[in-house]
């Protein structure tokens, strides 16, 4: 049976300076900075109310998340690390991310984030190209993230940075450009994402209107298989879908989410899981900024979601996360979870079509084609 898969806490600051077009997330731009002091006692607040349904729990990973948690200050960081330090015990080589901006990047902001305890810091480069950084939305150009990945390297024991791939007019050929580039400046993580149109989105709005054109599923294919082939030969092999890591340098905070644990969600927006006596509870705070402010202020939270999950939504969200990873899933423990055994007549099929392997202890993995079309397989599966 597979170990513990950790406990995380995530916190969600809700800001950022811009929206960019392509982003669904839960980010919103306010012209006058927020009060940060005031949402520093809210976390504090639902942190406490949290931590009353978690007891005894020990943190292995925290992560401030957004919008843009580098445009908190500090001291804002510091103090929610304390409050979470006053409710769990943290595990010896607890793993604290902090996500940031480029554009929101000084050597001194940075070393006021280590000072309070950040010890991960996860870079949004999104492009090497200033064109592409334009046309993304993006803030800062190449010369910000260069320096902005510079401050890290000399700053946290532990750098990320994200890209975004399948852009506008993006060829293969450019595309292994670019990934040497950033492979050079890497330390052991990238996280590469491939361009998709979300709904309510300004770049929604442009596809629609035939103002924006990505590359279509073949070419999106081939600079899939560029990515996986140029960064597994630089010794970052994909560990999960969009996430490349040097053995041993994994995101613990997302294998937490990835592998089923157990995580708090605070903040504008925030989602948790949470293993009760009860049984597994799916929780979301309210979305709107100045609304979660007033509910945690007034009932002690921002939950507008805590629902038990039943033994079927809990086999299926087990088989949709885990499968994302390279490690597969451990099959009793789906059994566990759900209830239920996956039908051996469609595992067969589907072994038998390339898409998926059992290895030892049961583990079941997605193959490399079966990768390329996990939705599907994962839908078959939890049919």
């Amino acid at each position: 049976m597979t170990a513990d898969p950790g406990f995380g806490v995530y916190v969600h600051w809700p800001f950022c300076a811009a929206k960019c077009p392509y982003c669904d997330f839960n980010s919103h731009v306010r012209h006058d900075p927020p009060d940060q002091a005031r949402f520093t006692r809210a976390f504090a607040t639902e942190l406490a109310a949290m931590a009353a349904r978690t007891p005894g729990r020990s943190v292995d990973s925290i992560f401030f998340g957004g919008g843009t948690p580098s445009l908190m200050a500090p001291a804002t960081v510091g103090a929610i690390l304390d409050e979470i330090a006053r409710h769990w015990a943290f595990a010896p080589d607890v793993e604290i991310t902090l996500e940031a901006n480029p554009s929101s990047v000084e050597a001194e902001r940075f070393r006021g984030y280590r000072s309070a305890g950040v010890n991960r810091v996860s870079l949004g480069v999104q492009a090497l190209d200033d064109a592409d950084l334009k046309a993304l939305g993006r803030l800062h150009d190449v010369a910000d993230a260069l320096k902005a990945i510079g401050f890290a390297r000399d700053t946290f024991p532990r750098l990320s940075f994200d890209l975004i791939y399948a852009r506008p007019r993006q060829t293969v050929e450019a595309w292994r450009a670019e990934l040497a580039r950033a492979l050079a400046f890497a330390a052991d993580h990238l996280s590469v994402y491939q361009l998709t149109i979300e709904e309510g989105t300004r770049f929604a709005d442009l596809h629609r209107a035939g103002k924006l054109v990505v590359p279509g599923p073949d070419l999106a294919a081939d600079l899939y298989e560029a990515t996986h082939a140029e960064l597994d030969a630089a010794g970052l092999p994909a560990y999960e879908i969009s996430n490349h890591a040097a053995p041993g340098a994994e995101c613990r905070h997302n294998l937490v989410y990835w592998r089923y644990g157990e995580y708090v969600g605070v903040g504008p927006g925030a989602h948790g899981r949470l293993a009760l006596a009860d049984g597994r509870h799916a929780t979301a705070c309210e979305k709107v900024p100045e609304r979660w402010l007033q509910s945690v202020e007034t009932a002690g939270h921002g939950l507008v979601t805590d629902d038990l999950l039943t033994l079927d939504e809990q086999g299926d969200e087990f088989l949709l996360m885990g499968l994302r990873l390279r490690e597969g899933i451990d099959l009793g423990r789906y059994e566990l979870l759900s209830g239920r055994c996956l039908d051996r007549a469609r595992l067969a099929d589907l072994a038998g079509h390339g898409l998926v392997e059992v290895g030892p202890g049961r583990r079941l993995r997605a193959t490399p084609a079966g990768f390329a079309v996990l939705d599907a397989l994962v839908a078959d599966l939890a049919a």
